[in-house]
């Protein structure tokens, strides 16, 4: 099997039932340190419920990414410009964005929008996106370098969540983030490998624990990690008072 990374033959390391049902193979490339299921036949079935109901974090995930979001858009991007959180689900994190006062829009292949309606992705904004956010898509992908350059088609500019595959790889049963209740992870990341994506792609890769950032930009790590710290006792209700005193965004309820 080859990598969906960087095309390099891969090693089968262990299989794993998924799903309590399927055996399945996976593989790791030594190359870029990916590691990846065999080809994912089950995925119409683990996907029948889109979120899976083990995901009992799912708002508080939502809140929490959406503090760090403000920081970081307001720290590093021009925040009057639009946004677009790619892989939204149901559109929660978009609806929080929004309520802060960011110009954020929602779209999702497989989840049907019920937080953010009348705030849909189309083409005719390509030009004026100024940052992605995709968050737990990443792990989810089938063909990552594809879905990937969709995005950079998009922005150059991608903050991302996916826990990072340890060093040494786990065995399946020794880590959750396999997913192998529902079936729905499938791609697992190095930080080895996001530097090779970050270079094949001429962009600049940082990192703050499991939430990332693919950029034109040069941000530090060191930055990123004060961040996080600065985040836990509060700086991000500092910048949305910032942001509503310059008017933010024109953010109409729609409910």
């Amino acid at each position: 099997m080859n990598c969906k990374i960087c095309k390099s033959k891969m090693q089968k390391i262990f299989d794993a039932k998924v799903m309590n049902k399927y055996e399945i193979d996976y593989f790791y490339c030594q190359n870029c340190g990916f590691l990846q299921t065999e080809e994912p036949y089950w995925l119409d079935e683990a996907y029948k419920d889109p979120i899976p109901i083990t995901d009992t974090g799912y708002m508080q995930t939502n809140i929490y990414l959406s503090k760090i979001t403000t920081i970081l858009l307001l720290m590093f991007f021009d925040y009057k410009k639009k946004f677009l959180d790619y892989g939204g689900g149901y559109g929660v994190f978009v609806r929080l964005m929004r309520d802060i006062g960011f110009d954020f829009y929602w779209y999702d292949k497989y989840t049907q929008n019920l937080f953010a309606r009348g705030f849909e992705y189309n083409e005719a904004m390509k030009d004026e996106i100024e940052a992605i956010t995709c968050f737990e898509v990443f792990e989810h992908l089938v063909n990552p370098i594809e879905e990937i350059e969709n995005m950079l088609f998009i922005s150059k500019n991608i903050i991302f969540t996916t826990e990072l595959l340890p060093n040494p790889i786990p065995k399946p049963q020794d880590w959750w983030y396999y997913g192998l209740d529902h079936g729905q992870h499938i791609s697992f990341y190095s930080k080895k490998t996001l530097h090779y994506i970050a270079n094949k792609y001429n962009i600049n890769y940082s990192n703050m624990g499991n939430i990332h950032i693919f950029s034109k930009k040069e941000i530090s790590d060191l930055k990123l990690k004060i961040i996080l710290k600065l985040s836990k006792i509060g700086l991000h209700k500092i910048f949305e008072a910032m942001l509503k005193l310059n008017g933010g965004s024109k953010n109409e309820h729609i409910f």
